[in-house]
């Protein structure tokens, strides 16, 4: 248990090292030298830490901006967090989410390597999530031991080549080939952007062909205008919010230079995801041809969803803006509908958001990225809320998963686990 237990906790739940030993693995089967097998995997390890790191800046700002709309707007409700739900549920199901976990990662790569879905997930945290719900809902729904550890990991293998499967002809669309997969258990409300964007968009009138006037043209530059953007968003709550709020979260600077500095915390956080992206991007491709050619053959890599950003830059700030619009209004519409009120979480808001905004404007230009990233607001709204009996007792807790894939798969299997 403790030689696995490390596997799973210090291995296969740092993303970083998960994907450098995949580039080390990928480059010793291509035969490189040892000077390129070295680098090959400092580098994809490097670029996953600084894809870390932005994340970090960014969630860092959001993690600000989240609590000031609540008091400010005089919101209350239960803010999905998969952090936050997972960390309650190891206390009940921590044994069984480690064998899940190492156990579900060998079954992915036997299904890539036996059946037509060629993918290796390797969203480290996002697979630790997947087998925390796994053990949750199952063993809620009354399972235990051996058969729940089996089952939890099969299921996690099989969704670990599903979801990234099912994502792919709209990768293909984004990137314009087939050399990387998608690995963000945010699926559903993806394929429902990419689906929307083409009953209502036009993919020639992209988002990154926006004409604005030659005074205004630094616009065109995604990081400037993500930053203006959050700007004003920022003032919009502070304003609302008081500076008696705002001083709990700034330390008692003012309103304004809040305002401004969060905003540009933000920008500067996605700046230093897009350069991690690209290193990734340049290492983690040639070093899979040697995992396709020897080991599993025709293999995908499915990465985390802001791999999709540099695609198309203005699309992400699109996508999150009319996410958390989504979430907004799907909010209002918990209490008729009788469903805990689910208040918007910025950071699921921001990276299934602007995922969504790039599928979305993949199949319908503009359009398609601010109602395809709107369904997906409302997705992750209603599942959450939807999928809270199902958790148990975990239920009770004043959170819950927030990507959609955890939604409805936690329905789908808790509702089949029950019937047996």
């Amino acid at each position: 248990m403790s030689i696995l237990n490390f596997i799973v906790d210090e291995v296969l739940s740092q993303p970083s090292i998960l994907v450098g030993l995949m580039a080390m693995i990928g480059l010793i089967a291509l035969k490189e030298s040892f000077s390129k097998i070295v680098s090959g995997t400092l580098k994809s390890i490097l670029g996953f830490i600084i894809l870390g790191a932005g994340a970090g800046v960014l969630i860092g700002s959001l993690d600000n901006l989240g609590p000031l709309i609540q008091e400010g707007f005089n919101v209350q409700g239960v803010i999905p967090n998969n952090e936050a739900i997972v960390a309650i549920a190891q206390k009940t199901f921590g044994k069984e989410t480690a064998l899940i976990m190492g156990f579900g990662f060998i079954a992915n790569l036997a299904i890539a390597r036996f059946t037509p879905l060629k993918y290796v997930f390797l969203t480290g945290h996002h697979t630790f999530f997947m087998a925390a719900l796994l053990s949750a809902v199952l063993g809620t729904a009354g399972m235990t031991g051996v058969p729940l550890i089996i089952l939890g990991s099969i299921l996690l293998g099989f969704i670990m080549v599903l979801m990234p499967a099912l994502a792919q002809p709209f990768m293909r669309k984004i990137t314009g080939n087939d050399d990387i997969a998608l690995g963000h258990f945010g699926t559903v409300g993806y394929l429902a952007a990419g689906l929307t964007g083409k009953l209502v968009g036009n993919p020639e009138k992209s988002t990154e062909e926006v004409k604005v006037p030659s005074s205004l043209k630094f616009l065109k530059d995604s990081i400037l205008s993500t930053a203006i953007t959050m700007i004003v968003i920022f003032f919009i709550v502070t304003l609302k919010a008081g500076q008696e709020v705002v001083s709990k979260y700034s330390g008692g600077q003012s309103w304004f230079m809040f305002s401004i500095i969060q905003g540009l915390t933000f920008a500067a956080g996605v700046s230093v995801i897009l350069m991690g992206v690209r290193m990734i991007l340049g290492e983690i491709i040639p070093a899979f041809k040697g995992i396709a050619e020897k080991i599993v053959p025709e293999a995908k890599p499915a990465l985390d969803c802001p791999i999709v950003f540099p695609y198309a830059p203005m699309a992400v700030i699109i996508g999150f803006l009319a996410s958390f619009l989504g979430g907004v209004v799907g909010m209002f519409l918990m209490k008729p509908l009788g469903l805990a009120v689910i208040i918007p979480g910025m950071v699921p808001h921001f990276f299934t958001g602007a995922t969504a905004g790039v599928f979305g404007n993949a199949t319908g230009g503009k359009r398609g990225a601010i109602f395809g990233a709107f369904v997906n607001g409302l997705i992750i709204t209603f599942l959450p809320a939807l999928l809270l009996p199902v958790l148990g007792d975990l239920g009770f807790a004043n959170t819950t998963f927030g990507d959609a894939d955890f939604g409805l798969i936690g329905l789908i299997i808790g509702s089949i686990a029950k019937l047996f």
